[in-house]
């Protein structure tokens, strides 16, 4: 199992840090981050910050892009400490030993974009210190223990791509830790200290993950532990 202490800031310095992780280690303030300045170029569109990638610029997302999710999730072990109570139907999903990270995460992508009419979707990447987040520069967003995200407006096939060297719950996965689609109608997200994913949405979105045998999802109500049969919590 991974120590979160080997992804955080070290120790001897945490009399300067600012941000605290869900393991109680602390990070230091972005603002002192050598990353945190990113080259903005205002958009005629959004009048937004956007970011180069691919030929072309993405949407970096702001705080009110992402205040439907700040502060409307619960401390605890329950699937509404990731994902707000505002779903008809939850569940977890992880990648079992016997399935790639790649095939795992095409599928849950897929049965995702079946039932997500064309749009884009929010991509979040968790700034752990030790994962890509793709764009290193762009501002960031904060979410539950005040973990700083860079949250990029793309799609699917960028879900799939962009990062890569892995994240925290596989050394070879690619998937953003938060994403959702523009209409909001789901949220999957994977917290720092979970070796599985939480899925908030429509029921009939919940049903395809649990009849899909690769993504692997169990179907969880409120107020009942998340965690997965055969995982533990860290």
């Amino acid at each position: 199992m991974r120590d979160l202490r080997s992804i955080s800031a070290p120790p001897s310095a945490g009399q300067a840090y600012g941000i605290v992780a869900h393991d109680g280690w602390s990070r230091p303030p972005l603002r002192d981050r050598p990353d945190c300045h990113a080259n903005r170029r205002r958009s005629g569109l959004n009048g937004g910050v956007q970011v180069n990638k691919d030929g072309r610029g993405w949407r970096v997302g702001t705080a009110a892009d992402v205040s439907w999710i700040a502060g409307h999730t619960t401390a605890g072990v329950s699937i509404t400490t990731a994902i707000p109570s505002v779903f008809d139907a939850y569940a977890t999903t992880y990648q079992t030993d016997d399935v790639t990270a790649a095939a795992y995460e095409q599928a849950l992508i897929e049965d995702l974009t079946t039932h997500t009419p064309d749009q884009p979707w929010w991509l979040a990447y968790l700034d752990t210190g030790a994962h890509d987040v793709v764009f290193p520069h762009a501002p960031r967003v904060f979410l539950y223990w005040n973990w700083p995200y860079v949250l990029v407006q793309a799609g699917p096939e960028q879900a799939l791509t962009w990062r890569t060297g892995g994240h925290i719950r596989h050394p070879h996965g690619a998937l953003p830790d938060l994403f959702f689609p523009a209409d909001r109608s789901w949220l999957v997200s994977a917290l720092w200290d979970d070796t599985w994913t939480c899925v908030g949405g429509p029921a009939p979105l919940i049903h395809t993950l649990e009849r899909d045998p690769v993504a692997n999802a169990r179907q969880v109500r409120l107020g009942e532990d998340a965690l997965p049969p055969g995982l533990v919590r860290e």
